[in-house]
């Protein structure tokens, strides 16, 4: 199934349609089983979540929080209110500013009483425990994410998965431990390729010229291996999309469209 790439040229048109997208497939999975599992990474995702769903109160009426499960498709093994935490940053952004008065989404985090070392670090961290997180973090995964949502790194990574990495042939686990992340901190727990094609929706969110030139290789390159671009290959019938601003596919040779 070929990719959409739906492009604006404000970054608040960007947070408006990933809240759209968002809404739409809340929508269809409350229809179909009653609850909305979605996954989600860091990085500058939880700003523009804040903008699609808290400070756009006309999107934000409409989403059912007390229906949504949320996971996140990569974590840093760090405590949850850790600078470096996915949990932690999606706490900041959106869960610290819901209302009072409604109920919370449930939120599925990693066991802090496993994590070992300090800020992520091999130094003094306990493998057979980060691969205990990984393994716990796998069971509670659901059996098909309603959507996933990612970024791209300038490298071309996504979740924690990077070029080369062995991970990207793991098929035997959902989620994955990796101790040499060429980001820091290395130390990470990733889901992995077989969940991510299980998923009935994928969207990636990418803006900025400096993503300009992987966003050409992920688009134009037919022999590149990048991992965005093994997503975007993904062919078990999951929706792939991309929110992009102009600048982020500045000399792009692709087709877009508004969402």
């Amino acid at each position: 199934m070929t990719a959409k790439v739906f492009a604006y040229s404000e970054s608040i048109d960007v947070a408006t349609a990933v809240g759209k997208y968002i809404i739409e497939n809340q929508d269809k999975a409350l229809k179909k089983h009653g609850s909305f599992s979605i996954a989600l990474s860091g990085g500058s995702l939880g700003k523009v979540l804040k903008k699609a769903l808290i400070e756009n109160k006309e999107l934000g009426e409409k989403i059912q929080w007390n229906k949504w499960n949320v996971y996140f498709s990569d974590e840093r093994l760090v405590p949850l209110d850790h600078e470096d935490s996915n949990y932690g940053l999606f706490n900041e952004m959106v869960l610290k500013n819901l209302p009072d008065s409604i109920e919370k989404p449930k939120v599925h985090t990693i066991d802090e009483k496993l994590l070992t070392g300090e800020d992520g670090q091999v130094d003094g961290a306990d493998i057979s425990k980060d691969k205990e997180i990984a393994n716990e973090y796998s069971k509670l995964l659901p059996f098909k994410f309603d959507v996933i949502l990612l970024g791209c790194g300038p490298d071309g990574h996504t979740c924690s998965l990077f070029p080369g990495h062995k991970l990207l042939q793991e098929r035997s686990e959902k989620v994955s431990y990796i101790n040499d992340s060429p980001k820091p901190p290395p130390r990470r727990i990733t889901i992995t390729f077989p969940v991510l094609e299980k998923a009935t929706s994928i969207a990636f969110v990418a803006e900025g010229s400096g993503k300009a030139p992987i966003l050409k290789e992920i688009f134009t390159d037919n022999s590149s291996r990048l991992p965005s671009k093994l997503v975007n290959e993904i062919s078990t019938g999951v929706q792939i999309n991309w929110f992009v601003d102009s600048s982020a596919i500045e000399g792009v040779d692709v087709l877009t469209s508004k969402y």
